[in-house]
């Protein structure tokens, strides 16, 4: 028999630091290694293709299979943590996770490349919705807010060591011996979670066919579909960019050497961090001043698309601060959730974030093999490819972007030219009527007894016939 789930005071007796050290910790590290699984084949993209010979379209498809399965399982997933639990979960999934990191590191070909990749997606695709599903269920009502941006920065973490902490770990045991020891450890935060969270009861659970119902109502919203497609153009460039191509994009266009690239992969996964938390602390102290999450996110968008710009244009500007922009609006779901939470209940919440992340994710799988296949239309060199191929191809998702902003941006453009057009309205209203008054100010007492008899005349056309005005 398995060990049963280690038991914990009520959680008003809970004490703070056994919330953190059986609860969170758990969970965020998790989070921390989906985090780093994302991220790490930006690090040995170089080292991947010259030893299995992938073309870039290969390569782009290696590492956006991860998104596939996480995109496809989002809404899956929230069925499953309410019915069973985070603790559950969470465990049986990592298991997978770590299967996966195990046949990555073992595997001879590109197809076995994708299948270790679709099991890593697979198994860490719970890692943040079942921690903060645990944050909901243990932490106290004030806290869950400040214990989610903890989470999320955290597990943001894990970009940070998939930078200069993994390049020291690949010299020493090169890519294959660095996936055996994710899997490891992965196996172990699997066991970490089953053993050592406390188990507790889930008191919401889904009724039959809710899921369903719930699920239409969100998809059928135009609010959701104002959003989705903004949130997803930018959170999976994002995702794309940072999880595979800005390497190669930092070595072949703007020359860097190996040393270069890392430093730039270290900063941009601070910056993720950083806006992680830079975001809700900012969406927080801005909406209590009246400034909806909308018009924040809106701002976000259009400095990643200047950013961008920046970037296809080559503008003399620092690599560093371009590329923390881009880095840094991976973490806009943050934004995001806020906005749903304005369109849906709080019983509702949980799948609609669920219901925006396959965006997110599905996003990321498509833009990051797109951009392999448009590499690929270019014949490379010892690897390397002209700058012109990775300028068109982040070309043409900026322009999805820019048509995806200015789709969400309509209704405030709207609004904003009927607020113009109204006072026009009114003074030419006004205009209308002065004028008026002055015709009538210039008839002659003569006139108006003339109209008066005429218009007497005329409403009663059965006694008296239309008369032709008098001159």
């Amino acid at each position: 028999m398995l060990p049963r789930a280690p038991q914990v005071p009520t959680l008003d007796h809970t004490p703070k630091w056994r919330l953190i050290v059986l609860i969170f910790l758990p969970f965020a590290a998790g989070y921390y290694l989906s985090y780093l699984f994302r991220t790490i084949n930006a690090l040995i993209s170089s080292q991947l293709t010259s030893d299995l010979a992938l073309s870039p379209a290969q390569l782009g498809l290696v590492t956006s299979a991860y998104f596939l399965t996480l995109a496809a399982l989002q809404v899956p997933i929230g069925v499953w943590l309410d019915r069973y639990g985070p603790r559950r979960v969470q465990s049986v999934l990592m298991l997978v996770a770590a299967a996966g990191a195990a046949l990555f590191g073992a595997a001879d070909g590109f197809w076995t490349l994708v299948l270790a990749r679709l099991l890593i997606g697979f198994g860490v695709a719970a890692a943040l919705m079942a921690g903060l599903k645990a944050i909901v269920l243990w932490f106290p009502k004030e806290r869950v807010a400040l214990a989610n941006g903890c989470m999320v920065m955290l597990g943001a973490l894990g970009a940070v060591t998939a930078t200069a902490p993994a390049e020291l770990l690949l010299h020493w045991t090169g890519w294959r011996g660095m996936f055996e020891l994710l899997a490891a450890a992965t196996a172990a935060s699997a066991g970490l979670v089953y053993f050592v969270v406390p188990e507790r009861a889930v008191t919401a659970a889904a009724q039959p066919g809710s899921a369903s119902v719930n699920l239409k109502a969100i998809y059928t919203d135009p609010r959701f579909w104002r959003l989705a497609p903004l949130s997803a153009t930018c959170v999976g460039t994002a995702g794309a960019l940072q999880g595979l191509w800005v390497a190669p994009w930092l070595a072949d266009v703007e020359g860097f050497e190996r040393g270069g690239v890392i430093r730039h992969l270290f900063v941009m996964a601070i910056a993720l961090s950083a806006g992680a938390l830079l975001m809700g602390a900012t969406a927080d102290r801005l909406r209590r001043r009246g400034v909806s999450p909308r018009t924040i996110l809106a701002v976000v968008a259009t400095m990643f698309i200047a950013a961008e710009l920046a970037l296809i244009l080559r503008l003399p500007l620092p690599s560093y601060l371009l590329w923390s922009v881009v880095a840094a609006v991976g973490a806009a779901p943050v934004l995001s959730y806020s906005i749903l939470a304005e369109f849906f209940p709080k019983e509702a919440t949980g799948r609609a974030n669920g219901a925006l992340n396959v965006f997110h994710h599905g996003g990321a799988f498509v833009l990051q093999y797109a951009i392999g296949l448009i590499l690929g239309q270019w014949t490379g060199q010892d690897g390397r490819y002209p700058a012109i191929a990775y300028q068109i191809a982040l070309g043409l998702i900026l322009s999805l972007q820019i048509v995806a902003l200015a789709w969400f941006e309509l209704p405030r453009v709207q609004a904003l030219g009927s607020d113009l057009v109204r006072p026009l309205r009114r003074r030419s209203l006004r205009e209308t009527r002065s004028s008026r008054r002055a015709t009538l100010s210039a008839v002659t007492p003569d006139d108006r007894l003339v109209v008066k008899r005429y218009a007497a005349l005329s409403s009663s056309p059965k006694r008296y016939p239309p008369q032709p005005c008098p001159p």
